[in-house]
C-alpha cells in the first residue's frame, strides 16, 4: 500500500469531529493489516494511532484489529491453560504477585499462560517481561516474548515509545489468545473498561474474568470488583483482602526494578500472604474450590 493509498483512511480518523468517523470492520481490517505487513511509512502510522486514539475507539474496529491480530501471532494452543492479560505499560507502585501466587497454584495443576515485551507507554512501570526475565517461573507458567509471538506488533515498540503517549493498542494487547485458552483473566483500572472487554473477549474464551486490580492488572492488593462472563451470564461481587485476615500496605510511590524483584524473591510475611490469597481466589474462581476461605485451607494443607 503506497502513501496516497493509505490516505483516506488516515482521514477518517484525522480530519476533525466533524468528519472523522468509525471505520468499517473491513476498513480497519486493511488498515491493521497494512500496518503489520510494514506497508505503511512510520508517520503515516502514528498519525493514525493518534487519530484513532483521540476520533473514540468502537468495538467494531477493536474486533477487527483482533482478528487481524490472529493472522500474525504465532499461537502455541494449551486450551487447558489460564491466560492472564497483563498491561504492557507496566506497574509503577507494587511489586509483581505473579511469580508466587503460580508457585501456590502449582500442585493443584493450575497452567498460567502469560505474554509480555518492551515497555509501552506511558505509564513508564515495571514490565512483567523484565520480572519474568529475571526470575525463574514454576513449571505450570508459559511465558511468551512479544519479539518472538508477535514480531509484527513488535516492531511498533519504537514508534510508540516516541509518541510517549497511550494508544489504542494498549487497550487489546492485553489478550491476544496466543494459547487459545478457554479461560482468560484480565485486569481494568476504569470501570468504562469492564464493558469494552466484555463485548471484546466474551466470544473469545468460555470463562471471561475481569478483575479491577492494582495498577490496572489481575492483581489483588486491596478492595476490588469482580467481573465473571460465562455462558453469556455476567455476574460481578465485591473483594476485600481484610476481609481475609490480610493486612498488606500496598504503595503508593514509584519503586525500582531491584526492589520489585527483591520483594518477590524474598517476601515478607503479609506480601506471600497476599500472594497466596490471590491464589485461593483463583481457585474459587476456576471452580478448584466452592470458597476462598476453602481456598485458603486447601493451599495451607499443600505447604
Amino acid at each position: 500500500m503506497t502513501s496516497q493509498e493509505f490516505l483516506p483512511y488516515l482521514k477518517l480518523v484525522g480530519t476533525g469531529p466533524k468528519r472523522n468517523r468509525d471505520l468499517s470492520y473491513e476498513e480497519m481490517q486493511t488498515v491493521i493489516r497494512a500496518m503489520l505487513k510494514n506497508e505503511v511509512v512510520q508517520e503515516q502510522a502514528a498519525a493514525f494511532l493518534l487519530g484513532w486514539r483521540v476520533k473514540g475507539e468502537s468495538i467494531e474496529e477493536f474486533k477487527a484489529a483482533l482478528d487481524v491480530f490472529d493472522e500474525f501471532i504465532v499461537h502455541d494452543p494449551k486450551p487447558h491453560t489460564v491466560e492472564f492479560g497483563y498491561p504492557y505499560d507496566g506497574k509503577v507502585n507494587n511489586p509483581y504477585l505473579l511469580p508466587l501466587t503460580a508457585q501456590t497454584l502449582e500442585p493443584f495443576g493450575v497452567e498460567l499462560s502469560l505474554h509480555g515485551g518492551l515497555l509501552q507507554p506511558a505509564k513508564g512501570g515495571i514490565t512483567l517481561k523484565e520480572v519474568c526475565d529475571a526470575i525463574p517461573l514454576p513449571k505450570n507458567t508459559h511465558f511468551y516474548d512479544r519479539k518472538t509471538y508477535f514480531p509484527e506488533l513488535y516492531r511498533f515498540s519504537e514508534l510508540r515509545t516516541r509518541l510517549g503517549l497511550r494508544s489504542s493498542l494498549n487497550t487489546i494487547e492485553k489478550l491476544l489468545g496466543i494459547t487459545r485458552s478457554e479461560t482468560a483473566v484480565i485486569g481494568a483500572f476504569h470501570k468504562p473498561f469492564i464493558q469494552k472487554y466484555i463485548a471484546l473477549y466474551k466470544d473469545r474464551y468460555k470463562k471471561l474474568i475481569i478483575i479491577k486490580g492494582n495498577e490496572g492488572s489481575p492483581e489483588i492488593f486491596g478492595k476490588c470488583a469482580i467481573t465473571i462472563v460465562e455462558n453469556d451470564e455476567i455476574n460481578e461481587f465485591k473483594i476485600d483482602p481484610k476481609d481475609y485476615g490480610i493486612n498488606y500496605t500496598k504503595s503508593f510511590k514509584p519503586i525500582t526494578l531491584e526492589d520489585s524483584l527483591k520483594q518477590t524473591r524474598h517476601p515478607s510475611e503479609s506480601f506471600m500472604k497476599l500472594a497466596q490469597f490471590n491464589a485461593a481466589v483463583l481457585l474459587f474462581l476456576l471452580e478448584k474450590v466452592d470458597s476462598i476461605e476453602e481456598g485458603f485451607e486447601t493451599i495451607n494443607r499443600a505447604r
